[in-house]
């Protein structure tokens, strides 16, 4: 049986051998990528409950970008609080403020490989299937729930394929591309389905080009989007894992 980008991904984290779109399923999960929001709520939550452990320490991947500096007493507050929890947990990666923006950092220092499973306290961490991950945001519930048993369900997205093809003209980027896919099919295209991006346009965009259409696909309802899996990922990975 042939499955999409999505489905196959999913499928190899889950017990199931075939699933159809619309079916429900639980997955393992490989990442989860978290920010402020950490302090905002997930600390909290563990406090109510009492709870005294992470599922895996190794797999969580934090990093403060959103309030950096911290432009109020409050955001201090909560990056102070960030931190005080990614040191109990004994986080591996506590990335900290000082490397950048979340979507950009994480698959920098090689967080980020075709077939993985990466979730995300940012709505916009679909950022990652330009390296054929797959890769969504999701809500504070989510993700307290991952923290504790490192799984998630999942509904089995349907797949719409955008070919593109044809030369870009001067000044014409991958932002373009993706506002005039969602000028045209309008932001719920996509709601609750996989992307995929593909044709030899695609193939010509450079790896941060594929990564603005993974991250703005966010605003196509797009709970997946995958870039070409091809040869300019895995050499563009491997120089970042070397």
């Amino acid at each position: 049986m042939s499955y999409t980008i999505a489905e196959k991904i999913l499928v190899e984290h889950s017990n199931h051998k075939d699933v159809v779109p619309g079916q429900f399923i639980e997955c393992e999960i490989d990442l989860i990528m978290v920010h402020e929001q950490l302090g905002g709520r997930i600390h909290r939550e563990y406090e109510k409950l009492g709870l005294d452990y992470v599922w895996d320490p190794n797999k969580i991947f934090f990093i403060l970008d959103h309030w950096v500096p911290a432009p109020t007493i409050s955001a201090a507050e909560m990056h102070q609080d960030c931190r005080k929890f990614a040191e109990k947990y004994k986080f591996i990666h506590n990335i900290g403020m000082n490397k950048g923006i979340c979507h950009q950092v994480l698959p920098e220092m090689g967080f980020s490989k075709p077939g993985m499973l990466i979730v995300g306290s940012d709505s916009h961490t679909t950022t990652y299937g330009a390296f054929n991950a797959a890769s969504c945001g999701v809500g504070n519930t989510d993700l307290f729930y991952a923290y504790l048993k490192g799984e998630l369900w999942f509904r089995i997205p349907h797949t719409i394929k955008f070919n593109i093809s044809g030369n870009l003209p001067h000044n014409v980027m991958s932002k373009d591309i993706i506002i005039k896919i969602a000028g045209d099919y309008t932001a719920e295209v996509a709601s609750y389905k996989s992307i995929e991006f593909t044709g030899k346009t695609m193939e010509k965009l450079s790896i941060a080009s594929r990564m603005t259409m993974s991250n703005f696909a966010l605003e196509l309802g797009a709970k997946f989007a995958f870039g070409v899996p091809d040869q300019k990922v895995v050499h563009w990975i491997k120089e970042k894992t070397m």
